[in-house]
Parts: structure tokens; C-alpha cells; sequence
């Protein structure tokens, strides 16, 4: 895997969402980069902090925007195991965020079904990168839920 690549990247957002796997969240974890370095990790905490907007990407923007001590993100790229809901969405357009870069589509809660345009018009988005791993943890993480 090449060094500062989107599938390295994301690979760092694998193991943010395993690690909400071994905490029994749901799966999903995120990271944002600003010149080729990791400025925030996150991954889903909505069980652990009791709150339903504590998701991977929500917590990484916060992070992030502390970080760089400002509240737009417009140099940043954010990746994310999970194609971001509609909530998340309305966060990544008021932050400006330079790109998005996704794993696993949402085909039920992703913001592209609800609101295709919900971006900010100058980020980037691209989905697909490391799917298939994206996928089978959030596939083992239901049946595991589910027995």
C-alpha cells in the first residue's frame, strides 16, 4: 500500500472503525488529512457517550477544526469507512471540507439518497475505496448483533 495514498488513508479508518467494533458500536471510523498528515481519528461513540450525534465523522470535524483552530476544514480530506449520513452531510458542507472519500455505500441512511447535492459544491467525493473490508465488518458486526 503507497504511502499517503486514499487506500492507506482509509486503511487508518479501518482501524478506527475496529476499534468501534471491539466496543460494540457500530463500526464505522474516520480520519481527516491536511497535507498528507492525519490531524484526526475517530469512530462511531453514540453507545459509550450516549448521544446520537457522536458519529465517526462528527467527531473527527470537531477534532480536526481544533487542530487547525479553524472551523473550516477546506484543505482537509476526510475518509470514512461509511458513506455519511444526512446529519453528517449538513456538518462536511458547513465545514467546507476539501473532499470526502468513502468505503461502504449507505443504500439506507447515506446522505446520497436522501440529499445527493448536500455537499459543499467545491469538495470532492469518491466512494469505493476499500469497500469490501468496510463492508465485512459492518456485515459481521449485525450478525454478531443479531445471535
Amino acid at each position: 500500500m503507497e504511502l499517503f495514498s486514499d487506500e492507506y488513508f482509509m486503511n487508518e479508518a479501518l482501524k478506527q472503525a475496529q476499534i468501534a467494533f471491539e466496543e460494540g458500536e457500530i463500526p464505522v471510523g474516520a480520519v481527516i488529512v491536511a497535507n498528507n498528515r492525519i490531524i484526526a481519528k475517530a469512530y462511531n461513540q453514540t453507545e459509550k457517550l450516549n448521544d446520537v450525534t457522536a458519529h465517526a465523522e462528527m467527531i473527527a470535524i470537531t477534532s480536526a477544526a481544533n487542530s487547525l483552530g479553524s472551523k473550516y476544514l477546506t484543505t482537509c480530506k476526510l475518509y470514512v469507512t461509511l458513506e455519511p449520513c444526512t446529519m453528517c452531510g449538513g456538518a462536511l458542507f458547513w465545514s467546507q471540507v476539501g473532499a470526502v472519500f468513502f468505503g461502504a455505500s449507505d443504500p439506507k441512511r447515506g446522505f446520497r439518497q436522501s440529499n445527493p447535492g448536500l455537499l459543499h459544491p467545491k469538495t470532492q467525493l469518491k466512494g469505493g475505496i476499500l469497500a469490501e473490508p468496510s463492508e465485512k465488518l459492518l456485515h459481521d458486526f449485525f450478525q454478531k448483533l443479531r445471535k
